[in-house]
């Protein structure tokens, strides 16, 4: 069953790209990790889309192997006569016989505790995957190629550098515990600025910074998700380490609204940082905030559990100037409102117990 919030987010989605959105109409958009939490956003925007303002279609060919992505999403389901999914691992070589307009590579393994249990497949998405979709993009000659790389790719920036512009090249260690995800979306750049430069191919990189919304599941052991369904659960908020680590977090109408104003765009051989600059908050404070929707909640502060790998970065705010200015990119939703929308959504679906 659709959500009603989600329902809402996609309207706010398609006001946000009524200049671009136009480009979509009767084009044909392959997306990797079409079952993910981003994936699954992208085709209902194309779905409502096509149901409200296309008169020719856009078809969507989504490809997922499901090491992570789910079957069900909070959507419901899709036009099938204009959605096609296709259960196969992108690192294999893809074989489809038609044209494709537009490629959205959002395949990948980016949440701490999955990367930590599959670092090869983590390596194989952002590196094989990328250069398959690359090569499968030079070959079918598409108007556009973007890839998701992270804000990870900054790794722990000096605070001069704070908040990070997409021209500070990063601080990032190639042996540490989260490398295989780190310096795999790196070289996942390199390889998209490579195909760029040697054959023209029209790719566009971005790093998203800290997406959030309804359709995060539990399991996903993403910080919001994992704070709200702890309380639901009626166990306390656990902060890892001190609680001191700060973030900015970007509501998902802002992101996918901006993720689709960079695939749109004439920014070829561009890097996009998309999220939200302000406001940067701990993790503790972001705990009690939460906390504070749920009368008697408590927030308790922890070691990290042996499945979440060290070294995690004490700060990520994104220097949004960049896409505000080539791309007319303004998040609207603050982090009060974006949590209450998400709580409001958890509630619905997973009952306290």
């Amino acid at each position: 069953m659709s959500s009603k919030i989600a329902s809402e987010d996609i309207d706010s989605i398609i006001e946000a790209i009524k200049k671009e959105s136009k480009k979509l109409e009767g084009s044909t958009v392959l997306i990797s990790g079409g079952a993910g939490f981003l994936g699954s956003y992208f085709i209902a925007v194309i779905d409502r889309l096509n149901k409200t303002s296309f008169k020719k279609p856009c078809k969507v060919i989504s490809i997922d192997n499901f090491i992570t992505g789910k079957k069900r999403t909070l959507f419901g389901e899709f036009n099938k006569e204009h959605i096609t999914y296709i259960t196969q691992d992108i690192k294999k070589p893809l074989v489809l016989d038609q044209k494709i307009t537009y490629i959205i590579h959002a395949a990948g393994i980016a949440s701490p505790v999955y990367y930590n249990k599959y670092p090869l497949e983590t390596i194989d998405v952002a590196v094989d995957g990328t250069r398959n979709l690359l090569e499968y993009a030079r070959s079918k000659k598409v108007k556009s190629f973007l890839f998701f790389s992270s804000s990870e790719v900054y790794g722990n920036p000096d605070s001069k550098f704070i908040p990070t512009p997409e021209t500070y090249n990063g601080s990032v260690s190639p042996i540490g515990p989260r490398s295989c995800y780190d310096e795999s979306k790196r070289l996942g750049e390199t390889i998209c600025m490579t195909y760029h430069r040697s054959f023209e191919t029209p790719i566009k990189i971005v790093r998203p910074f800290n997406i959030y919304g309804p359709g995060m599941y539990p399991d996903d052991y993403r910080v919001i998700p994992n704070f709200i369904s702890k309380v639901l659960a009626n166990k306390p908020l656990q902060v890892y380490d001190k609680g001191k680590q700060t973030r900015t977090f970007c509501y998902i109408s802002d992101a996918i609204a901006g993720f689709l104003k960079v695939l749109l765009s004439n920014k070829n051989g561009h890097v996009f940082n998309i999220g939200n600059d302000a406001p940067e908050i701990s993790m503790v404070d972001l705990a009690n905030m939460i906390s504070k929707n749920f009368p008697g909640s408590k927030v308790s502060v922890r070691p990290h559990p042996k499945n979440y790998p060290p070294e995690e970065t004490d700060r990520r705010c994104p220097d949004i100037t960049k896409a505000q200015k080539y791309l007319d990119y303004h998040p609207t939703v603050g982090l009060p409102k974006g949590l209450k929308r998400v709580i409001t959504w958890y509630k619905s679906e997973f009952p306290a117990k």
